[in-house]
């Protein structure tokens, strides 16, 4: 089994909007979906820092936040969308935010660097860019 455990050198902040969502879904998932995930995700919620959707600085990793982020063991890049996990298709870079490395950019900042447990062993990740976050860009539909 994969550990759940993800450390982050700040801590995070989530939006009001995605605070309610995401214990919605906790609510909904919680007989469908193995237990160190919602726990995992639990565990985010219960340390995050719950900001209005409109107060959230541009640089916050949000829900639908699209991110540039730099495996710094292999030097490479990859950009990932975070979403639902009904959304979630890795075929098109968008990440879960149940998958680790979801859970790991949930409320960081541009600049930070998330580690976590992969299927591959421990990863560390910076955050090089956020490309697109909703609130930045008044998208508050999502």
């Amino acid at each position: 089994m994969i550990s759940q455990k993800v450390a982050r050198t700040n801590g995070i902040l989530i939006t009001t909007a995605d605070f309610d969502r995401l214990r919605g879904l906790l609510r909904s998932e919680r007989r469908q979906m193995q237990a160190p995930f919602l726990e995992a995700l639990q565990n985010e919620l219960d340390r995050s820092t719950v900001v209005s959707t409109e107060a959230v600085p541009k640089g916050v990793v949000t829900m639908h936040s699209r991110v540039r982020v730099r495996d710094l063991m292999e030097g490479e890049t990859d950009i990932y969308t975070l979403v639902y996990p009904d959304q979630a298709d890795i075929n098109e870079n968008k990440l879960s935010v149940l998958a680790p490395l979801g859970m790991a950019l949930l409320g960081t900042r541009a600049g930070q660097i998330v580690k976590f447990d992969a299927p591959a062993g421990r990863r560390r990740l910076k955050i090089e860019k956020i490309l697109y976050q909703p609130e930045a860009s008044r998208d508050f539909h999502l």
